[in-house]
């Protein structure tokens, strides 16, 4: 192929040789509608399709900055347990897999705690990253949850779990299984305190982690959409000889049988849980109708009229959302009022025996 390099001129041959890379990440697949998404418009709108509406899978990091007031939050040092106490091993160790999801996510752990401010008031969170090792509870995470509800107490600030999780990590056997009571301990740890415990139910929130500390928070929150339940499909229907309907374990489903108390939009979450937590503690929060969390600055460009009629559609969401809070609020109340009810008349009855 001497003949190319020796009498194709320069400027051609350069054309030939040098194609340029074009990353493949620039479009994104609903999974929903099947629409085409560009990354930059699709970042801009929390990751929710904007074709249809369906809620993707959001990172914690892009999460926290949406949440946190100005997108400023500190992130907390996980601690530090063994990697592999039982030595496990299947097709890879147990320390390879490790390695493995902490090169693809950046993290040490499957979980971030971080602390800061939402309208304001001080909050703590723990995230769980599903791409790691599916977002699955082993000694790391429990530890974490309880470092976490330890700080939110220290800080006299809200916790704001927000599980995405496979369940408990088999590779680590019964110290997994050992998690789920001691998440709950450390949830209790803060409802001792009187402050509010919320949990964010997202895609997917199922297994151990569902059935411990993910369902018994003050007030659960799902997105759009959400897979929530305890074991699969298939298995229950095996097990209950029945078919189940079409949108069981989703959010919408669970919202309609009680289990949920509300399903809120991605971009009103923020506002939402300002308005919780604000109703909660008994505490003024302050949040700006066109904050919509996330870095400071960037000042829209739009028009007056249209930054007007953007603000009054803020300010109706916000008062929607207070509304919902305030229901869910009145709920869990009553809630606590019957279980108060049921002890007395236990009691009573124990009395009069």
């Amino acid at each position: 192929m001497n003949w190319l390099s020796n009498f194709i001129p320069p400027r051609i041959r350069s054309f030939v040789s040098e194609q340029k890379e074009v990353p493949d990440n620039l479009w994104q697949k609903c999974n929903a509608c099947e629409g085409m998404l560009f990354h930059r418009d699709l970042a801009n709108n929390h990751n929710v399709c904007y074709h249809c509406g369906h809620h993707l899978r959001l990172s914690v990091k892009s999460r926290l900055n949406m949440l946190f007031d100005g997108g400023e939050y500190e992130s907390v040092e996980l601690p530090k347990v063994a990697h592999d106490p039982l030595k496990f091993k299947d097709r890879k160790k147990y320390v390879d897999r490790i390695k493995e999801a902490q090169t693809k996510t950046n993290l040490k752990e499957a979980v971030t705690i971080a602390r800061g401010k939402m309208g304001g008031l001080p909050v703590v969170f723990v995230a769980f990253n599903f791409r790691y090792m599916g977002g699955s509870m082993g000694a790391a995470v429990g530890e974490a949850i309880v470092k976490a509800a330890e700080i939110a107490v220290k800080d006299k600030a809200a916790l704001i779990a927000v599980p995405a999780s496979g369940g408990a990590r088999m590779q680590e056997g019964m110290i997994s299984l050992m998690q789920m009571p001691r998440s709950i301990i450390a949830v209790e740890m803060v409802k001792d305190a009187k402050l509010p415990y919320i949990v964010i139910l997202t895609d997917p929130t199922t297994g151990g982690v569902s059935a411990s500390f993910a369902m018994v928070g003050d007030i659960h929150i799902a997105e759009p959409g959400s897979m929530i339940g305890f074991a699969g499909r298939r298995v229950i229907e095996e097990t209950v000889r029945e078919t189940l309907p079409d949108d069981f374990q989703t959010a919408e489903y669970l919202l309609e049988h009680g289990m949920v108390d509300m399903v809120v939009e991605r971009k009103e979450m923020r506002k939402t849980l300002v308005n919780l937590i604000s109703i909660m503690t008994q505490q003024p929060a302050t949040i700006d109708p066109d904050d919509n969390g996330g870095p400071k600055g960037g000042k829209s460009s739009e028009s007056a009229p249209a930054n007007t009629n953007a603000k009054a559609e803020a300010s109706e969401n916000g008062q929607k959302a207070s509304t919902q809070a305030k229901a869910a609020l009145k709920a869990v109340q009553n809630i606590s009022q019957n279980v108060e009810d049921v002890k007395g008349h236990g009691a009573a009855q124990a009395a009069g025996a």
